[in-house]
């Protein structure tokens, strides 16, 4: 029979229970590559922009050309495409769209419709009880919707969410009056500064947020594994 003294301590953050919030992080990041492939298109752009005395068409064809080079340096290095593939698409529509309605300002538009629409879908999931956060977790750990059983579990991916509402809404918040205002240079050094680095931070405190609850909760299970394990030794 096991004894108290002799029952072993349970280790609760190994690197496999841990996997899933660190996954989480990790996608979210893309690590550091992510600033270069997310900025360096919007910063050419508006450099470009200033120096041809706002000449449009030569400065969308300068951030499509940073984007063609993000792409083949990537494939060169034989990297994964995914996140830069997608980049490009958005970059090369959003040019599109400014050349076709010749407005500089325009460029910005898919951008900002997409933080509305990421923004609007995490405000609703949290209105109905459906965090995204909750359903991104339940995909990573392979627990599916079991989450939503756990009155605790919902809070916290519910308030994990309100930070990515809080993100995209916020650069909507700022960035709107300076598309309207046809601030192109400003918004464009705006967009670089509440792109990817809060992108980060809202990762950041993602982590933050959800790693001391998942701990407890998988401290919580493996205790009650060990119990189980002790009342069987004993009626053994």
């Amino acid at each position: 029979m096991t004894t108290p003294e002799t029952q072993p301590e349970p280790e609760f953050e190994t690197p496999a229970e841990v996997r899933a919030e660190a996954v989480l992080l990790e996608r979210a990041i893309g690590g550091w590559r992510g600033v270069i492939d997310s900025g360096l298109p919007t910063a050419v752009f508006v450099i470009s922009y200033v120096v041809t005395s706002r000449n449009l068409r030569s400065s969308l064809i300068a951030a499509i050309a940073a984007g063609v080079v993000i792409v083949i340096w990537r494939l060169i290095r034989h990297e994964k495409l995914g996140q830069v593939a997608a980049g490009f698409v958005g970059l090369a529509f959003s040019a599109w769209w400014a050349s076709r309605n010749d407005n500089a300002s325009d460029i910005y538009l898919p951008g900002m419709l997409t933080n509305l629409g990421y923004g609007m879908a995490f405000f609703i999931s949290i209105i109905v009880r459906w965090p995204l956060l909750g359903i991104a977790m339940g995909l990573l750990t392979g627990e599916g919707t079991s989450w939503r059983k756990d009155p605790v579990l919902r809070r916290t991916y519910a308030a994990a969410s309100w930070i990515w509402v809080g993100l995209f809404f916020g650069r909507l918040i700022v960035q709107t009056p300076m598309y309207l205002a046809g601030w192109v240079e400003v918004q464009g050094i705006v967009k670089i500064v509440m792109g990817y680095p809060l992108f980060l931070g809202a990762a950041y405190w993602t982590y933050r947020v959800l790693a001391p609850v998942l701990a407890q909760k998988r401290a919580e299970r493996e205790q009650a594994k060990l119990s189980e394990s002790s009342d069987s030794e004993d009626q053994a």
